[in-house]
């Protein structure tokens, strides 16, 4: 139903983007092409331009739309730069990342209040279910922002958030080297379609 809710609302917005109904040729070629909202949130203008009707302009009003829709699925939060618990950090990310394709690595930040320290930074980019990720690379960021604490977190593409063995491998280092450094990893969390799995209350870390 929430899919059903989200396809909607983005239908009316593309309509009233690119001044077509939501029930107009255009709009029903868009959906039927890319029917999934993981295909619809990673369309690109090239895509785009290959539908009867759509040109450049057109194109990037769409991508724009798109955009905005995403931004207007993430949760109004009050404190929007302290993470007190995993469902924050999860809210946080996950407007950005359960579209995603590929899976990619991120990184959060955090000051002794568990304050964000700037914004989320993606460490790794990786392949369809393999995003690489070293210590160094997290603890390397860590040190340049003066961070007390760490909490990472990546993607699963086929929406099921069940960590991996490789998954569990890669915490239970980042952890051992958080100890040598002296930088705490708070958690690791692993984003689904709508769902996450935080590692640390799975005791997988």
């Amino acid at each position: 139903m929430k899919h059903v809710n989200e396809l909607n609302m983005i239908k009316s917005l593309l309509g009233d983007a690119i001044a077509e109904k939501p029930g107009s040729y255009i709009v029903d070629e868009i959906f039927k092409r890319f029917p999934t909202m993981q295909e619809l949130m990673n369309i690109t203008e090239y895509e785009l331009l290959s539908i009867k009707g759509i040109g450049k302009v057109r194109a990037k009003q769409v991508i724009a739309t798109l955009q905005l829709a995403r931004r207007l699925s993430r949760p109004a939060c009050t404190e929007p730069n302290i993470i007190r618990r995993p469902q924050d950090a999860a809210e946080l990310l996950m407007p950005e990342m359960r579209y995603l394709q590929q899976e990619h690595f991120t990184a959060l930040f955090l000051s002794t209040k568990n304050s964000l320290i700037g914004q989320p930074e993606t460490l790794s980019i990786g392949s369809l279910n393999a995003a690489i990720v070293t210590p160094h690379m997290v603890f390397r960021a860590a040190v340049k922002r003066s961070a007390a604490s760490v909490l990472v977190c990546h993607n699963h593409p086929s929406g099921d958030p069940t960590p991996s063995p490789e998954d569990i491998q890669i915490t239970k280092r980042l952890v051992d080297s958080g100890h040598i450094v002296g930088i705490e990893v708070l958690d690791h969390l692993v984003l689904g379609d709508g769902r996450y799995i935080s590692m640390k209350e799975q005791g997988l870390m």
